[in-house]
């Protein structure tokens, strides 16, 4: 997971603006590492990179290494005198525009914004699943949906959770949509945002590795049509608290992990898949099903499913979102 701000200047008046907006923003500046050296490690690691300087260092540095504008991290170029700030790269997942507006406030400048949507005051589609959490599964079909509605067309958009607030113009909720929201694999050619609403509830034998729960996961998500995208946490029992395996695989995907006594798991409300061998282990009929009902207050949407010595069961958070 990328973190941190890094930014980087090539003259005494464009280091002093750099350390003013590191102090502001919470970043780091480069010292004397190679220039090269440093954009690698930073274009890695860092949520965003700001160059203050001449926009042709900022792209020749950055260009051997852009890859998706779901992956990259924003590239902003500053002039030392603070007057315009350019977002290069990452204007909207990557989080580039409202980096350039919050640099901009800094110096007094102007953040230059090019992206066409934000140009004509339009929604955006992949900077609105940013706010809300949400994944875009096929960037390239983020320009079919703002196409639209540069040409003052209507998008829908296929939503099967709450959204409030004021929709914006040109946009419809219903089905089909030029937009999907859902967690479910699906050949459909609108474009596909997940929701980040699922949570993995595990078990798993002593001493099953990280890639052996890895394996299963991904067996899990072909399996059930659901995809690794829409996960944001995963649940157990406390027997497995101290499980290296089960440790690292959570802490790999980025997921708080949470755990429950085998008392806790049997107040779980709902229908479980009863098994006397677990309860002869743990002291309770199901793991992975009553632990993930427990994170989420019950809405489960998968079963156990058993794969290698682990058991996978998914539920789903209810959530809101809103068109801020």
């Amino acid at each position: 997971m990328r973190e941190g701000i890094a930014l980087t200047a090539f003259t005494p008046r464009g280091k002093a603006l750099a350390e003013h907006l590191a102090a502001e923003l919470g970043g780091i500046v480069r010292t004397e590492e190679n220039l090269a050296d440093w954009t690698q490690a930073a274009f890695a690691s860092c949520e965003a990179l700001i160059f203050v300087g001449a926009a042709g260092i900022a792209v020749r540095s950055v260009a051997p290494y852009i890859q998706s504008k779901t992956t990259d991290p924003a590239v902003l170029c500053v002039d030392e005198a603070g007057r315009w700030v350019v977002p290069l790269l990452s204007g909207h997942l990557g989080g580039a525009n409202a980096l350039a507006m919050r640099v901009a406030a800094i110096t007094g400048g102007n953040a230059v914004i090019t992206t066409a949507t934000d140009l004509n005051g339009l929604f955006a589609v992949d900077l609105w699943a940013k706010k809300q959490g949400m994944t875009v599964l096929q960037p390239e079909r983020i320009k079919q949906v703002s196409a639209k509605l540069l040409r003052g067309e209507d998008i829908v958009i296929d939503c099967p959770y709450p959204v409030t607030g004021s929709i914006p113009e040109f946009v419809c909720l219903g089905s089909p949509g030029d937009v999907l929201v859902s967690y479910r694999k699906t050949e459909d050619s609108a474009l596909q945002l997940v929701p980040r609403v699922l949570t993995l509830g595990i078990g798993c034998k002593r001493g099953t590795s990280s890639d052996a729960l890895e394996q299963a996961f991904m067996a899990f998500c072909t399996g059930r049509g659901i995809l690794p995208e829409a996960f944001k946490s995963a649940a157990s029992i406390d027997l497995k608290r101290d499980e290296a395996g089960l440790l690292r695989f959570c802490e790999s995907r980025g997921w708080p992990l949470r755990f429950y006594s085998a008392e806790e798991l049997r107040g779980a409300e709902g229908v479980f898949t009863a098994s006397n061998f677990v309860e002869s282990v743990t002291g309770v009929d199901n793991v992975c099903e009553r632990a993930a009902a427990m994170e989420t207050g019950g809405r489960l949407i998968e079963k156990k499913y058993a794969c290698g010595g682990v058991t996978f069961a998914a539920a789903e958070h209810y959530v809101n979102y809103d068109w801020s």
